[in-house]
C-alpha cells in the first residue's frame, strides 16, 4: 500500500494533471468526483496502478469544465490521493481524493498518455503537510459567527455538534471547498497564503453576499 506522503520530498517529480473549473481540492480535505471521459478514466487506472497522486489543477479558461488539448492552467493546484475508488458500470469510476499539498507547476510534458502530465514542485507549501499549522492565527470565534449568519441567510441546519468537535483547519478548508462561489473565488482560497488568511477571505466573501442580497441585488456567483 502506498503510504501518504509526508513532505515535498515523498512527491514525485511529475504528476497527472486534470484540470477542472470551479473544484477546489484543499490539504486534508475530500474531493468526490465522478470519472467518465475516457482520458480520465485511462488517468485513475494508471493512477491506481501507481502512487495514486492525481494534480488537481483549474484551467485559466473556465468557460469548458475541463477543456482539451493544452489549454493554459493556473500556477497553482493541489494533489489529491485516491483513498477510495467504486467502478460504476462500462468505464466510469467514482472516486474520492484526498488533499495532500498545494503545489507549483512547473512545466508541462510531453506524454503519449490522453491525459496531461507535468512536473510540481511542493516546497512552497511544506506546510500543508502540517494538518493544524496556522491554527491559533484564525479567530475560530469570528469564522463560526459567519457560518452561524451564512446558515441563517442560507435556511440550511448545520450539526453544530460535530462543527466543535471538528478542528479549526479542517472547518475552515472544508467550508471554502463547499462554499458557492465561482472559479475565480475558489482560486483566490486555494492560493491563501495562511489559513488565517484563507478564513478571513471566506468570511469576506459570505458577508459580500449576504449584504448584496440584503440590497436586493443579485448575490454574486
Amino acid at each position: 500500500m502506498h503510504k501518504r506522503p509526508a513532505s515535498p520530498a515523498d512527491l514525485p517529480r511529475s504528476v497527472p494533471i486534470f484540470p477542472l473549473s470551479g473544484a477546489l481540492l484543499l490539504p486534508f480535505s475530500h474531493r468526490p468526483l465522478n470519472i467518465f471521459e475516457p482520458r480520465y478514466v485511462r488517468m485513475i487506472d494508471d493512477a491506481l496502478a501507481g502512487d495514486r497522486l492525481i494534480g488537481l489543477i483549474q484551467p485559466l479558461d473556465t468557460t469548458e469544465e475541463s477543456p482539451r488539448g493544452r489549454a493554459d492552467l493556473q500556477k497553482v493546484g493541489c494533489v489529491g490521493r485516491l483513498t477510495h475508488w467504486e467502478e460504476n458500470g462500462d468505464d466510469r469510476y467514482f472516486v474520492i481524493l484526498e488533499g495532500v499539498t498545494r503545489f507549483e507547476l512547473v512545466s508541462e510534458l510531453t506524454v503519449m498518455t490522453p491525459y496531461r502530465q507535468a512536473t510540481i514542485s511542493a516546497t512552497p507549501f511544506v506546510n500543508d503537510f502540517d494538518r493544524e499549522h496556522g491554527e491559533e492565527a484564525v479567530d475560530r470565534t469570528r469564522f463560526l459567527k459567519m457560518m452561524r449568519d451564512y446558515a441563517e441567510f442560507g435556511e440550511f441546519d448545520l450539526n453544530w455538534d460535530e462543527i466543535e468537535k471538528t478542528g479549526t483547519a479542517d472547518l475552515v478548508n472544508f467550508c471554502c471547498m463547499v462554499s458557492p462561489y465561482g472559479a475565480r473565488e475558489k482560486q483566490v482560497l486555494l492560493e491563501a497564503k495562511s489559513l488565517a488568511d484563507r478564513a478571513e477571505t471566506l468570511i469576506a466573501l459570505a458577508e459580500f453576499e449576504m449584504a448584496k442580497a440584503g440590497e436586493g441585488a443579485p448575490v454574486l456567483q
